[in-house]
């Protein structure tokens, strides 16, 4: 399978050369096949002949498929000529938002035009101001200040676009890495796998229940075909295919059946692709978190916009009083110069207001997740899959009861060939080989292993350890029916022909010329099976003993984790054929074979990581489709099973609501499991307040995995279906990623937390300093400058964005409890820190402008001293916000603020590029921004004030909470049914198990047990 790379440089050429498929090789155009689908047309199928006819035309054999080296000896790369005029199976990229279009889309931010356009006025002014009122000596710096500002908003536009662009990128190759998946086809007469890349017009491609289909085709052959199509056409009911719908649509997933189907159409002329290409944009969803940020920042830019309004209107009418009063009533330009800077200063308080970075926050931290991960923070509950999540999908068939023979090793099944009866050991292999849809092709490695369900490949190989080759015995057996795996019916079945002296264990053998082949779920198979094979290849009536004897072994190998198997056949007539139902297998009247054990060991870390959610406060439940007594096994393993309850599906379903909820903080493990049980258990889950996440492979974990809140499909075991419908697609198969992906989700919900602590912080102090400062002031300017104000706006959007969103998870995020769905997203702790850090800010600059003179030796109404007294609370702003961005890496009440803080190297790079362009701002940007140089002295004092929003913030930790109600004070999720409880209520269970057994032993008129049982109950009521 070559790398994506390789076809993406071919993605943007010519599909097809109009004159080449004019006078092309093949019979049909793309046209006349694309005719077939859009709309479907079976009389137009006839018309060119049918099935048969379009392969004739693709120069196809239905059976061997396209040759591997076709075209190879004109060209150096295969199907050059089938590609060249029916095209690739590739859509054109999508043409990247280019890095200007990205910086046009940041700027298009209502306030940052308002502020250009004062910006441009306050320029025009300022330059025609120098032009008139200053003499040639003086300096003319009245272009300084809208220069200043349009400087600052492209430092702002431009660093959004570059976050964007990078993120957008990173974006592009996860969705690369998805779109590449696996095809099976039929090529060189074998079953191959290939990249759905490779796949071209004239392909046999075969289809399973799961698969999502990535082309057009012609249904050829198979068994109860049907196809979900409602994705592709927006039909709801489910279509067999056949004579009377022969049409498999590109975008429709196969719910059940098997079957072969000829490729008409790839890439942008196939149904799905033509559709893609008319539908091409790009729409982002927005998180839950996203739209709670997104209302929050209106209500924030609400109440700044209003704050400025008041300041604007204040400051103006405030002008014009002192105007009126003054000897002098200045003159229009006068005005105009003094209005715009009003105005100026109104808007950056918008601007200031404005949380611009809430969102940039959130992009930053997703883009070290996804999305949905986000929403895994808060889950509460998990809902896993047992085969190829919690075990590593290898099995291996290790135990085995099969003709009344035993081998209780891998090792040792050649003694067991040995032992058995040749006919009954040809039956078994004959049914292994047969009634299964695996097949053996080279994996990544090269290596050469079966492909396809790991319960049929365990099979298989076991058959392999044997010498027999599974291609032979297939091809010599003439398949009649197959009812492939179904999860509502747990097995397996193919009917195949028997030849004329096939070997049976039928008395009336020589009436025989059917056999029905099946394997699955042990206790079902084995409810079908009314007789037996015993040691001597004989029929056998199952009776008692007998019985008892297979579900002891049943039982048996369930209780060592073993997957049971149970495998049967039955041999019928022609006329007992023409009865069977093509939709329900004939499951009933078995001859049982025997039973099978197969191990699939646990993932290495699983019991480390079920350890970790429940330290976490997250419930692990397992829903399998194994018997319970194998599932209850597995999940005591893994430690997922200890006082709870385990019940089987049927039992599930068969409760009432109200008896369904009340156990559904107790279930641990749910066996033999339907799909729709599991739907039911998460339903029930979501409707009791948790956060869900559920784990999928398979075709039947599909509507779980899309009714979770996060849903995790497998990226190599699982389904196309399982993947369309999950949420995240682990790509390594491991049940230990999702608890990654736990510890990444709270990490990006406390990121934007810390975020939105220090922003708002900064928001309340400097719309009040600005505002409180300028109506004061008799210039009617704030003690801010707008050009300062947009420097500390880029410090707390922007640097704060990337320093505090950017946080790496630590293992403490998975020490405390799951936070309730419902929570707000500024708690009291937050909120308690954000007033306290405010009021603090406020205080300390309010001071400083009126004692500030005083404390510095300062000369107000010396313009020099006056400069350099508006650079020391400028200076002593920032630094206030550079150590409480310190302080706002803790939301909770823990002191210790600078834990880890070295395994955040961003936090420290983004503080130290702070400080270092404070220090040139300060020392060297004087004419931008309105500063002067500061001695030594100065800095160390401002420093020293910024520092103190460190200790303050320990004070305010330390305020007591004890006033505050519990359910405004505690936002943790806490299951309704503690693990104590739990002990207890299996405690009264053991109690209650005992007495009866004592009860039944002694005299009946002596029952002591009924009293002790009652303050049992009480006992248990009151826990």
């Amino acid at each position: 399978m070559p790398p994506r790379e390789s076809l993406e440089n071919e993605q943007n050429a010519p599909l097809i050369d109009e004159e080449t498929r004019n006078a092309g090789p093949f019979t049909f155009t793309i046209e006349q096949l694309q005719k077939l689908i859009d709309p479907k047309n079976v009389e137009l199928l006839r018309d060119y002949g049918g099935p048969d006819k379009i392969l004739d035309g693709l120069r196809v054999n239905r059976d061997y498929g396209l040759s591997s080296d076709e075209g190879i000896d004109t060209s150096s790369k295969p199907f050059q000529e089938r590609q060249k005029y029916f095209g690739k199976n590739i859509l054109p990229k999508v043409d990247q938002q280019s890095f200007f279009y990205l910086v046009w889309d940041a700027y298009c931010d209502k306030t940052l035009i308002l502020l250009s356009i004062a910006a441009l006025v306050s320029l025009a002014l300022g330059i025609s101001e120098d032009l008139s009122n200053h003499s040639e000596d003086e300096p003319r710096l009245g272009w300084i200040e809208g220069t200043a500002i349009l400087v600052a908003v492209a430092v702002v536009v431009f660093t959004n676009a570059i976050n964007n662009y990078q993120k957008e990128r990173q974006f592009r190759k996860l969705n690369d890495k998805k779109e590449d998946r696996i095809i099976k086809l039929i090529r060189d007469g074998n079953e191959q796998q290939v990249s759905v890349f490779e796949v071209n017009v004239g392909d046999i491609m075969m289809l399973e229940p799961g698969d999502i289909v990535a082309v057009d085709g012609i249904y050829l052959s198979g068994h109860n075909l049907i196809c979900d199509e409602s994705s592709a056409t927006g039909e709801s009911d489910a279509i067999k295919k056949g004579d009377n719908d022969p049409f498999i649509l590109s975008g429709s997933k196969v719910t059940e059946g098997v079957g072969k189907a000829v490729v008409i159409a790839v890439g942008v002329n196939s149904y799905f692709g033509k559709t893609m290409m008319a539908l091409r944009h790009n729409e982002n969803e927005e998180t839950p978190l996203q739209m709670k940020l997104d209302f929050l920042a209106e209500q924030i830019a609400k109440l700044g916009v209003s704050v400025a309004l008041i300041m604007f209107f204040t400051l103006t009418i405030k002008y014009f009083i002192n105007a009126a009063l003054s000897d002098h009533f200045p003159e229009f330009e006068e005005i105009m110069v003094a209005v715009i800077n009003i105005l100026i200063q109104t808007i950056t308080i918008i601007v200031v207001a404005v949380p611009e970075g809430l969102p940039m926050a959130v992009t930053l931290a997703l883009a070290y997740a996804t999305t949905k991960i986000e929403t895994m923070g808060n889950a509460t509950a998990v809902c896993s899959d047992k085969t190829g999540t919690l075990t590593q999908n290898r099995m291996t068939v290790v135990e085995g009861f099969l003709g009344q023979e035993r081998f209780i090793d891998y090792n040792n099944i050649q003694e067991w060939r040995n032992r058995i009866n040749k006919d009954t050991y040809d039956i078994i292999t004959q049914g292994i080989i047969v009634n299964s849809t695996a097949f053996e092709d080279h994996d990544e490695k090269g290596q050469l292993n079966f492909v396809g369900s790991k319960t049929e490949c365990a099979l298989l190989s076991f058959c392999k350890e044997f010498g027999l080759e599974y291609r032979e015995i297939r091809s010599h057996a003439k398949k009649v029916k197959v009812y492939p795996f179904a999860s509502e019916r747990k097995s397996m079945t193919t009917i195949i022909r028997l030849p004329s002296a096939g070997t049976s264990h039928s008395k009336a053998s020589e009436h025989v010329g059917f056999r029905i082949y099946v394997k699955g779920a042990s206790e079902i198979v084995f409810d079908g099976c009314t007789h037996y094979v015993n040691a001597e290849g004989h029929l056998q009536k199952l009776d008692d003993k007998s019985n008892q004897l297979f579900k002891n072994i049943i039982s048996e190998y369930a209780e060592k984790s073993l997957r049971t198997i149970c495998m049967a056949y039955r041999d019928i007539t022609a006329s007992e054929l023409n009865n069977i139902s093509d939709e329900n297998p004939p499951v009933h009247d078995l001859i049982c074979l025997g039973i099978v054990g197969i191990e699939d060991p646990l993932r290495p870390g699983v019991i480390e990581s079920v350890k970790i959610f429940k330290k976490a406060g997250v419930t692990v439940r397992m829903i399998t489709g194994d018997n319970l007594a194998t599932a209850k096994a597995i999940a005591k393993n893994a430690g997922i099973y200890k006082n709870g309850i385990a019940i089987t599906g049927p039992e599930f379903r068969k409760m009432k609501k109200d008896e369904q909820l009340s156990i559904i903080p107790r279930l641990e493990v749910l066996a033999r499991s339907s799909p729709t049980d599991k739907t039911i258990v998460v339903s029930l889950l979501k409707e009791e307040g948790d956060v869900v996440a559920v784990t999928g492979d398979g075709t039947n974990d599909g509507p779980a995995l899309k009714l979770a809140d996060v849903g995790f499909s497998m990226g190599i075991a699982g389904t196309e279906v399982a993947k369309e419908a999950s949420s995240i697609i682990l790509m390594d198969d491991n049940f230990n990623s999702i608890v990654k992906a736990l510890r990444w989700g709270r990490a990006v919900n406390d990121s934007v937390r810390k975020f939105l602590q220090f922003q708002l912080t900064v928001n309340i102090a400097a719309v009040i300093i600005s505002f409180t400062s300028a109506v004061l002031s008799d210039d009617n300017e704030s003690v801010l400058t707008a050009v300062q104000l947009l420097w500390i706006n880029l410090i707390m959007d922007t640097l704060a964005a990337l320093a505090l969103a950017t946080e790496p998870p630590t293992d403490e995020l998975l020490s405390r409890l799951p936070t309730l769905k419902s929570a707000s997203l500024i708690n009291f702790r937050m909120w308690k820190m954000i007033i306290g850090q405010a009021i603090f800010q406020v205080a300390i600059n309010l001071t400083l402008l009126h004692i500030g003179p005083a404390i510095f030796h300062l000369n107000v109404n010396n313009p020099h001293d006056k400069l350099i007294f508006r650079t020391l609370i400028f200076n002593t702003f920032v630094f206030l916000q550079v150590f409480n961005e310190i302080n706002c890496r803790r939301i909770d009440d823990h002191l210790n603020v600078f834990a880890n803080i070295l395994h955040n190297h961003i936090f420290i790079i983004v503080q130290i590029a702070i400080i270092t362009s404070q220090f040139f701002i300060v020392q060297y940007g004087g004419i931008a921004f309105g500063t002067a140089k500061l001695a030594w002295y100065h800095w160390l004092v401002t420093v020293l004030i910024g520092s103190l929003s460190l200790p303050v913030g320990v004070i305010i930790r330390l305020f007591p909470n004890t006033c505050i109600p519990d359910y405004i004070l505690n936002e943790y999720y806490r299951p309704k049914v503690t693990k104590e409880k739990m002990l207890w209520e299996q405690a009264i269970h053991d109690v209650r198990a005992e007495l009866k057994v004592f009860g039944a032993i002694r005299k009946p008129k002596s029952r002591p047990s009924h009293g002790f049982l009652r303050i049992a109950n009480d006992m248990m009521h009151k826990k």
